[in-house]
């Protein structure tokens, strides 16, 4: 039997794409002329029980008690990236078991990180969790797990496939939505309320399916700095599994960004449980719960003199206050809005009835930049790159009304000053000279020279490991071309994540990470 090739089929649509594509309606676009596509004279329980059975039926998918997977997939590193979209990818391949029944999950976790030093690029740890609280385990102990953590079990156990419409059969508030295109085909819309949240369920107008789950939350990972984030998940690829039709592929949406993608592969449910794969220390996992996580507090328990005048305070994000004779310049708006409320505190104690110049954000990582919402609602100057203005503008404007900042109680137009070339701030001996880095990994930061002291602020670039290398030494090789391209005499370096480090060091440290074989090369 001759294998047909789709070559030219693909060829011909390539050719019409455009045209084609442009009378399609898009992904979230009401549909007009019919209430409930393939719903219509049944209620919103009805046509959840239809879908329901497009599973395979009640009983099936309530006797799921457990499953257990693969899971291949990427994440794009949105907050991480060096120079924004197209994101920098990392990779990750798990075992999961997830048991409905004790409402809990494991799940070892095999990550590809891009970003890593040479030959630590792969991360292997065990995730185990329940709804109250969970761990890493590894090695060297079990150690708490992140709040993220706790809300992707969550999902996994309550609004992941296998429960997602039993959940909503059984709530009271179930009700239409305005239906919805997807993917080019009409979808009913339920809406239910789950734990505080509204959920919408697009269900296809054909086969009944549930193709996707929208909510609009406010996120516990890197982006909680974005506040009300509108959410898509889709459901494709879908297989018939013990009876039940079963989606294996998942694509997290977030703010219309293509978030993630995850692959399940070999889904099998009511496999035999193993509590030896649940253990974990219960005062450990406790601590997970507690936790404040990227909600943290200012501290100023560790406190270093640069000079005279000019204070770093070091924790998990470096800041800096520098005074100058007409103010004080605050390097860093770093983490949160409550951590950066500490910092104007601070510096409202340190030099009452001194104004505050305006606040330095050197780098577009999404923490190191989510506390830049406070100094816009406390009215202060923002000094930020050329390139980063438009990342920004994004930050502070976007709706924070599930839960409120002081932004959002009282909003305010931003006063930016770009940094697009050099830029002097101030003048005697605390006198500040800011620089864009310009590097293929550093071109959205900029650094910050105090020409008194030799001494150089480097944003996001230096970091030392534990055994005294660089972390990423292109980083701050790129740092020294910037260094040595504006003619800078630098004696003493730090940066947001490492405190001050004798530039001779750092230049021997650069020197050996990027020396060919064979000799050594001096990078100015």
């Amino acid at each position: 039997m001759e294998r047909r090739t789709a070559i030219p089929a693909l060829f011909a649509l390539a050719l019409t794409a455009p045209a084609f594509a442009a009378t399609l309606p898009q992904d979230g676009d009401i549909v007009k002329g019919s209430s409930h596509p393939g719903c219509d004279r049944i209620d919103a329980k009805g046509c959840v029980e239809q879908a329901i059975e497009a599973m395979g039926g009640r009983r099936r998918l309530a006797d799921i008690h457990s499953a257990s997977y693969e899971t291949v997939g990427h994440t794009v590193l949105s907050e991480q990236s060096y120079r924004q979209q197209p994101f920098i990818t990392a990779y990750e391949r798990d075992n999961v078991t997830v048991d409905f029944d004790k409402q809990r999950v494991v799940r070892d976790v095999h990550l590809t990180w891009p970003e890593s030093d040479p030959h630590t690029a792969d991360i292997d740890v065990t995730l185990i969790a329940t709804l109250q609280g969970g761990v890493y385990h590894s090695k060297q102990g079990d150690s708490p797990c992140s709040l993220a953590d706790l809300d992707d079990t969550n999902d996994a156990l309550t609004l992941g496939p296998e429960r997602l419409l039993l959940n909503a059969a059984t709530a009271g508030d179930l009700h239409y939505a305005p239906s919805q295109w997807l993917r080019a085909t009409p979808h009913s819309v339920v809406e239910f309320t789950w734990q505080g949240v509204p959920v919408k369920v697009l269900l296809n107008a054909y086969n009944h399916l549930p193709d996707a789950l929208e909510r609009t939350r406010t996120f516990k990972d890197f982006w909680y700095a974005w506040g009300d984030v509108d959410q898509r998940i889709y459901f494709d690829n879908w297989h018939v599994v013990q009876g039940v039709v079963f989606p294996t592929n998942r694509i997290d949406q977030r703010n219309g960004l293509w978030y993630a993608s995850t692959q399940v592969i070999d889904p099998a449910f009511n496999v035999a449980i193993d509590d030896k794969l649940f253990a974990m220390d219960a005062a450990v996992a406790a601590k997970s719960a507690q936790s404040k996580g990227w909600n943290r507090l200012f501290s100023d328990k560790k406190h270093v003199q640069l000079a005279p005048g000019i204070e770093l305070y070091q924790g998990s994000w470096n800041t800096t206050l520098i005074r100058q004779d007409d103010g004080v310049l605050v390097l860093e708006a770093p983490i949160s809005g409550s951590y950066v409320q500490g910092i104007l505190a601070k510096v409202r104690s340190e030099y009452p009835g001194v104004p505050i110049k305006g606040v330095l954000s050197t780098s577009d990582s999404w923490p190191h930049m989510a506390g830049v919402r406070q100094a816009v609602a406390e009215g202060l100057p923002v000094y930020a790159l050329d390139l980063n203005k438009p990342l920004l503008d994004r930050l502070v404007g976007a709706p924070h009304r599930l839960q409120p900042d002081d932004l959002q109680w009282h909003p305010k137009t931003p006063h930016w000053i770009t940094v697009g070339d050099r830029v002097e701030i101030g003048a005697g001996a605390n006198r500040v000279v800011l620089y864009p880095l310009r590097g293929a990994s550093t071109e959205r930061q900029y650094m910050v020279y105090f020409p008194q002291y030799k001494l150089l602020y480097a944003s996001d670039t230096l970091a030392l490991n534990a055994d005294n290398t660089l972390y990423d030494p292109d980083l701050m090789h790129e740092v020294m071309q910037a260094v040595a391209r504006e003619h800078l005499d630098v004696q003493t370096v730090y940066a947001m994540h490492q405190g001050p480090t004798p530039w001779v060091d750092v230049k021997r440290m650069v020197d050996q990470a990027v020396a060919p074989a064979g000799g050594s090369k001096s990078t100015g």
